[in-house]
């Protein structure tokens, strides 16, 4: 089996290179017609705002930003938010797991994913929850990594273009 053409790992800090980077992932997928929270077309100084945002979460540890890289740079990023009410220590949520087009289909979805669910094990997280488009590419990803469905809410979203999409939720026991 030949290694994967990426690299993964858990960013402590964002500096101005990976910020911009991380800006133009953001751009790619809302671009693409990925229903990440942002509408289209996404100025690059509210992406920038948004991973100025993320850093400073990251800084206080309060989340945990992992990315993909591939030759061309970062290709993926997938966060936890650690973060979470007092009766609430044993859960993380999954959040803003992206993948650049060019590196879709290409496994980093999945390792991605499995890292995250690592990184949640050591910092003491046994329950992730992560909400995606219903009937989107990510929610046969998660079936597929074992994720249990909650449920559909109709019409929770926009898409990028405009016009509402339906939310699937989905959580995970980790071992």
């Amino acid at each position: 089996m030949t290694p994967p053409a990426f690299q993964i790992h858990r960013l402590q800090q964002i500096d101005a290179d990976q910020r911009h980077a991380l800006a133009d992932l953001l751009i790619d997928c809302v671009e693409g017609g990925a229903s990440v929270s942002f509408m289209h077309p996404l100025a690059p100084e509210r992406a920038h705002a948004f991973w100025r945002s993320v850093a400073e979460g990251v800084a206080r540890g309060e989340r945990a930003l992992l990315v993909a890289e591939d030759a061309q740079g970062i290709a993926g990023t997938v966060q936890l938010v650690l973060a979470q009410p007092e009766n609430q220590p044993h859960r993380a949520d999954l959040a803003k797991m992206l993948v650049h087009r060019r590196a879709r289909r290409l496994g980093m979805g999945e390792a991605l994913m499995r890292a995250a669910e690592a990184v949640a094990l050591d910092c003491g997280k046994t329950l992730l929850v992560l909400d995606t488009v219903d009937g989107s590419d990510a929610e046969r990803l998660y079936r597929r990594l074992g994720w249990q469905s909650c449920g559909v809410i109709p019409g929770y979203a926009l898409w990028p273009q405009g016009g509402l999409c339906a939310t699937h939720y989905f959580y995970r026991t980790l071992p």
